[in-house]
């Protein structure tokens, strides 16, 4: 299926690894042009390396995007060679474990910047240069544990994550005249080199088939780019009627109703 998105100006933030990468990789595949954005020069260098192998045209932008001037470093950098954008992918995140009694107000701090204002501060952004192209396309990362409980030592986690969701539904309400369509996806339990659930497998092999066993339906983990295919379906016209919507990719792990 052509997803009818070449030429297409897209944005992926934490773009050098993980769900981020496979994004990017994702989005270039259907022809889209691809900024991508993360704090090490090196492994953001190696991932538009990648990319460029594979045929992408691809701006690596170095900055922090969960510091205050970090999304206008980024747009700056994203008008400067394309001249506007399309599509934005907001996948930075990150995690802060520990029972919340004994969490501290610099603990959700950091987390909230990280998780829910880096992503707000760049969709902020991007949304005048969206609507002088006529429309475009925001996706939210999200998670499983956005959609219901995530279990005892999450709860920085679990309400970000669901920070995501809601604002999105709001968004999607406020921007709809302007053509531009926000969601979110919600990955379940993904592994992909380096990443968490593949270290734990390395460490814990047993353990970790147990818990494959007891919690993954269809007895695998997720694939990287099982995420990164939803991703750039919802940022095409191909889910035009799509936004405001929560699409879970996790293989029925999740016991969500809605």
């Amino acid at each position: 299926m052509d997803l009818g998105l070449k030429d297409r100006v897209a944005v992926v933030t934490g773009g050098s690894r993980g769900l981020g990468f496979y994004s990017a990789r994702s989005l270039a595949a259907e022809g889209a042009r691809l900024a991508i954005c993360a704090r090490g020069a090196e492994g953001l260098e190696a991932a538009a390396a990648t990319l460029r192998s594979e045929g992408a045209e691809v701006l690596p932008v170095v900055c922090d995007i969960a510091a205050p001037d970090g999304a206008q470093t980024l747009l700056d950098a994203v008008h400067a060679r394309y001249g506007g954008l399309d599509i934005l992918v907001n996948n930075v995140g990150g995690n802060r474990r520990g029972m919340f009694e004994e969490t501290t107000d610099r603990d959700w701090l950091d987390v909230i910047e990280l998780n829910v204002l880096a992503g707000f501060r760049t969709t902020r952004g991007a949304i005048p240069a969206m609507r002088e192209r006529g429309g475009g396309a925001i996706v939210f990362v999200s998670s499983v544990f956005g959609r219901e409980k995530g279990g005892p030592g999450l709860s920085i986690y679990n309400t970000t994550k669901s920070a995501l969701i809601s604002a999105a539904g709001i968004m999607a309400l406020e921007l709809a005249k302007d053509r531009i369509r926000v969601n979110c996806v919600a990955p379940g339990s993904i592994r992909f080199d380096g990443g968490s659930w593949d270290r734990r497998v390395k460490a814990d092999p047993e353990g970790m088939r147990a818990f494959v066993r007891a919690n993954l339906p269809l007895g695998r983990f997720g694939r990287g780019e099982e995420v990164g295919d939803v991703v750039a379906f919802l940022a095409s016209e191909r889910a035009s009627l799509i936004t405001g919507a929560c699409i879970a990719v996790d293989g029925a792990q999740g016991r969500s109703l809605v």
